[in-house]
């Protein structure tokens, strides 16, 4: 209650100098309503994906039947904590599956791309050509 009242006094404040808000949006606006092709289709985009570095590793999986860790490591250039971080999440959400072994006394870290991460991948490769199409006027 005290955070809507602080809210509405701030409202209130920008009022008095004459500052214009934009009108409020619903954030959950039912699921049959949402555009499915156009710039809105952005919002459609999967978050999970949509981040520079986990769409490398699902991309770059897509085209390689796996990929050790060293070898994303070494493609994508960036630090082992980064993509530890970002492959972990992809792990979380069951698009990529993570094996690990030993040959001979070195740690391997293998991924393969998931059936549920390669749909995922055509869904939101998908998308961004309806956003792409839209933006050309198409």
């Amino acid at each position: 209650m005290a955070r809507q009242n602080a809210l509405a006094k701030d409202r209130a404040g920008k009022a008095k100098a004459g500052v214009q808000e934009p009108p409020q949006q619903s954030l959950r606006e039912p699921r049959r309503n949402r555009p499915t092709d156009g710039p809105a289709a952005a919002a459609e985009l999967d978050r999970l994906i949509h981040e520079r570095v986990r769409l490398a590793i699902v991309s770059a999986l897509a085209v390689n039947e796996s990929l050790t860790f060293n070898d994303l490591k070494q493609l994508l250039n960036t630090t082992d904590g980064n993509l530890s971080v970002h492959a972990r999440k992809l792990e979380e959400a069951q698009y990529v599956v993570c094996t690990k072994s030993f040959e001979g006394r070195v740690p391997r870290t293998e991924y393969k791309l998931t059936a549920a991460g390669r749909r995922a991948l055509e869904r939101y490769l998908g998308h961004m050509e309806s956003v792409i199409r839209a933006a050309r006027g198409g």
